[in-house]
């Protein structure tokens, strides 16, 4: 399988998005902010779809819309964490832009390429990468993942209790936009690779069955990452093994299934903590 260019390129590039992603969402997950990194992965795809129309390159859009719109939703929110009614309004616009730019591009854009390039923005083309943007996005993970790691501790404090991580001097605020640039860098890394409409899942299901298997957050953290590590090296073994199957659905099946597979082994060890105390 690694005697294949593409399948090494596949598998730097997803391991260093899923890194990331374990990561970040296990933090999303922790906010309650989940549906951020929903709406921000269809900025994503607006912001490339945007590029693309103005005819430049798709990543331009990739990284720079989706980092000021993050910025822009924090500004909206109390304490840089935008609430639900923010986060809808600027998805709704989001989705009309979306439409407005793939006319726009199709229309305008000659060339064989143009629905080619908008279906890789929204289900991302993990074989098609080459060396150089495999090596490209391994560089923008470690850059994300060493600024995480560096506000963790504080990002955390300030998630489980906000009001006391600000009476002790925490800046809260400042670590909300900082973690929604986290999030809008690691959206725009990942739509090149597993798309924008999947990002989602490889954001949330890793860190939700991590949550559920343990309540100690480095372990958590530590454990989001590994899943989401691990869910992309089973899906992309068993897109090489099987052809018919798309990568990205691989990818999102196996960490689906773990987080199903946490929530089924929560509820036995709750039942058979029941049984032991019923005598």
């Amino acid at each position: 399988m690694f005697a294949h260019p593409f399948m090494q390129h596949a598998f730097v590039a997803g391991t260093a998005v899923a890194l990331t992603a374990g990561l970040v969402g296990y933090f999303l997950v922790l906010r309650a902010q989940v549906f951020t990194a929903d709406a921000l992965s269809h900025v994503a795809f607006t912001g490339a779809l945007a590029a693309l129309a103005a005819g430049v390159d798709a990543r331009v859009g990739l990284f720079a819309v989706t980092v000021l719109v993050a910025l822009g939703m924090g500004t909206l929110g109390r304490r840089a964490r935008p609430d639900d009614v923010v986060i809808g309004g600027v998805f709704a616009w989001v989705l009309g832009l979306g439409v407005f730019f793939l006319t726009l591009y199709t229309t305008t854009r000659s060339g064989t390429g143009n629905g080619a390039a908008s279906v890789s923005v929204l289900f991302g083309s993990i074989f098609g990468l080459s060396a150089g943007r495999a090596v490209l996005t391994a560089g923008v993970a470690a850059v994300i993942c060493v600024l995480l790691l560096a506000i963790a501790r504080p990002l955390l404090f300030a998630s489980l209790d906000e009001n006391v991580a600000a009476a002790r001097g925490v800046p809260v605020r400042l670590l909300g936009y900082g973690f929604l640039v986290l999030v809008g860098a690691t959206a725009a890394q990942s739509s090149q690779v597993v798309g924008a409409l999947l990002i989602l899942g490889l954001l949330a299901a890793p860190a939700g069955a991590a949550t559920r298997i343990t309540a100690r957050p480095w372990l958590g953290l530590a454990l989001s990452a590994g899943i989401a590590v691990g869910s992309v090296w089973i899906g992309l073994t068993v897109s090489y093994l099987v052809p018919r199957t798309p990568p990205s659905f691989a990818i999102l099946a196996t960490a689906t299934l773990t987080y199903l597979a946490a929530i089924a082994a929560g509820r036995l060890r709750g039942t058979a903590a029941l049984g032991w105390q019923a005598p």
